[in-house]
């Protein structure tokens, strides 16, 4: 059980991870952008328990990053499936993914490989401007507009001493 809350803090990063953050997350996540969709199948996939599904799926929904759709009426039955920031979470997976073979795979090797348009292919995170891909060598930050000494985020007013004047933003 997650025992603090990011959704105060003052920083993106900190923020998606008060949503997505738990270790079942991602694996839910995964197993519905794979095509399991109903609530036996990701529980029985993941061997994980029912209350516990059912707490991860209600957030998921809450955050508008799965949708419950109703499938049968009698008797009353509903499957998941992703909404668009939901779908906008899968290539980030598949780089962590891509990084877990690379770094974590098991001893017998990666149990999943990606294609893409036919061709194999190691999913990276790229630059939307030149599409070359983003490394800790040639990615900078610069304050956003909503850039401010927070929690979570003391560490902006030191990158950027400019800002320290602002007003603290709202969460």
């Amino acid at each position: 059980m997650r025992q603090v809350s990011f959704s105060d803090f003052h920083c993106s990063l900190a923020r998606s991870l008060d949503l997505i953050g738990d270790w079942w997350t991602p694996l839910i996540i995964r197993d519905l952008s794979l095509g399991l969709q109903r609530f036996d199948d990701l529980a029985t996939n993941l061997g994980i328990s029912r209350n516990l599904l059912t707490t991860r799926l209600k957030a998921l929904v809450d955050a508008d990053i799965v949708e419950r759709v109703r499938y049968s009426e009698r008797p009353p039955r509903d499957h998941y499936r992703l909404t668009r920031a939901g779908r906008d979470l899968v290539p980030i997976l598949a780089a962590l993914t891509a990084w877990g073979n690379r770094w974590a795979a098991p001893p017998a090797g990666p149990s999943m490989l990606f294609t893409h348009d036919g061709h194999r292919c190691t999913p990276t995170v790229c630059c939307s401007e030149c599409g070359q891909p983003v490394t800790t060598k040639n990615l900078d930050v610069e304050a956003g507009p909503g850039a401010s000494p927070g929690p979570g985020a003391q560490l902006i007013g030191r990158l950027f001493p400019e800002i320290n004047d602002r007003p603290a933003s709202r969460a």
